[in-house]
């Protein structure tokens, strides 16, 4: 007996009907995008490992798919790890790629090998699935595309603003204009735990402040205690960070509460700038979350996060990475982008029937065929049709009516164009409007500005 076909978890085929769906966020982001002035890059599927280890936090680290290496994968491994079965510093040493863990690593990379042939500052975005081992559930796959928009080669905060005002754009368009912007800064974190004396466990104190919303702030004490953080300056620490209220009075009792703590200041400044440069429209919707701390290693400035009330997790987040091309060697290139996650928008928008009803349709025209002759007339009346811009296909078999029509409803065809015996001898058709079930003849030299005006 055969066995059953599946797919891994966290893993999905998507439909016809489901790959139009999530092809309308794509082009929908891809116009906003270079409505700005983006342009679009591609990178591998997979890239060295040590390109992505250690720029996403102990946490992502562990979330790397690793590809074995060719051949016999085990030859160079060391007897020692092996017996010690220490799989991550053994996975190392039969790894050598790995399938990218985001987008904005690779970016960095991209950027450094390519550089000469760029003009900075470089304004792209890319459209591209990212794989992650982490533990599926809803909202949460391994593999899943991330759409990524990203200026690099600028310190200046008007790129913040811009990114910002394309967040609205997008959901707007899409039909989610009720989101909220939520955002931070990494230098206001890094003196708050200056303030609280945590300064030599900033990196502790971020990773579990990014699990605020999962595990709340007594989960969030927990953890920064059991790895050691003083809890003098995890109760400070926490008091700040719960700070609430219009942002710009926010960040004046935070001014108050971290005295001396200059890097504060500077994140607080950065803050300001980024509210002031804002249109009115967009800043209604931004809120200043001194929790959100986003755990990944790279990000030094601004932090930001999008959220929509009738989603549990977020949809878009991003930030400020000051020095990520530093890694790869070159320095003071500073960067700011946001990632779109393609799949969480495409479950919401479904959830709320926000996708056009035409987007069903891979055809609008659907030609019934009545066989060899008629199919022959048929052909060409729907190349005169697609050479307009119009969707058309002739059905391929001579099946019967009912068939052919069930075919067509299916598909959601707007429009069934039939040419049978009589049709075919006078010169005429038969045109159908599915939706309202009208019924027409046209001369078939008059079709292409019928259906023009019908669909229209």
């Amino acid at each position: 007996m055969a066995t059953k076909p599946s797919i891994p978890k966290g893993t999905r085929d998507f439909l016809p009907e489901q790959s139009l769906k999530r092809q309308f966020i794509f082009d929908t982001a891809r116009q906003v995008f270079q409505s700005y002035g983006y342009v679009p890059i591609e990178t591998p599927a997979m890239e060295n490992l040590d390109t992505l280890l250690g720029k996403y936090g102990e946490e992502g680290d562990k979330l790397i798919y690793k590809i074995l290496n060719n051949g016999d994968y085990l030859s160079k491994a060391s007897d020692e790890k092996i017996e010690a079965r220490d799989s991550q510093a053994l996975s190392v040493e039969i790894s050598d790629r790995a399938l990218r863990y985001d987008l904005t690593v690779p970016f960095a990379r991209f950027v450094v090998q390519n550089q000469n042939e760029l003009s900075f500052p470089f304004k792209r975005y890319q459209i591209q699935p990212v794989w992650r081992a982490d533990r599926p559930q809803k909202g949460r796959y391994r593999e899943f595309y991330q759409c990524d928009v990203d200026v690099i080669g600028s310190n200046s905060l008007l790129n913040e603003a811009e990114l910002l005002c394309i967040i609205d754009d997008v959901f707007n368009q899409l039909g989610l204009g009720d989101v909220t912007i939520r955002i931070n800064n990494r230098k206001i974190l890094s003196g708050i735990a200056e303030s609280a004396g945590l300064s030599g466990y900033f990196q502790e104190m971020t990773v579990a402040i990014d699990k605020i919303d999962k595990i709340g702030v007594d989960g969030v004490k927990q953890e920064m205690i059991r790895n050691g953080l003083p809890e003098a300056g995890v109760k400070k620490a926490l008091n700040l960070i719960k700070l609430k209220g219009e942002p710009f009075g926010t960040l004046k009792m935070l001014a108050g509460a971290v005295t001396g703590a200059e890097e504060a200041y500077k994140g607080m400044e950065e803050v300001r700038t980024l509210l002031k440069a804002l249109p009115e429209a967009v800043r209604e919707k931004v809120e200043l979350d001194l929790t959100l701390a986003r755990g990944l290693n790279y990000y030094t400035g601004a932090i930001i996060e999008v959220g929509h009330p009738d989603f549990p997790s977020s949809i878009c987040g991003g930030g400020r990475y000051d020095d990520l091309t530093g890694i790869f060697g070159l320095t003071g290139m500073s960067g700011v982008g946001v990632s779109l996650g393609a799949d969480r928008i495409y479950d919401l928008m479904e959830a709320k029937d926000l996708f056009p009803k035409s987007i069903k349709a891979s055809s609008e025209v659907l030609f019934v065929n009545f066989g060899d002759a008629e199919a022959m007339q048929c052909l060409k009346l729907a190349a005169d049709l697609r050479s307009e811009g119009i969707s058309a296909e002739v059905y391929p078999d001579g099946a019967k009516m009912k068939k052919q029509m069930k075919y067509a409803d299916d598909k959601g065809v707007r429009v069934v164009i039939i040419v049978g015996e009589e049709e075919l001898k006078n010169g005429m058709t038969a045109v159908k409007n599915m939706a309202s079930g009208d019924q027409e003849l046209v001369a078939q030299k008059e079709l292409t500005s019928f259906i023009l005006q019908t669909l229209r």
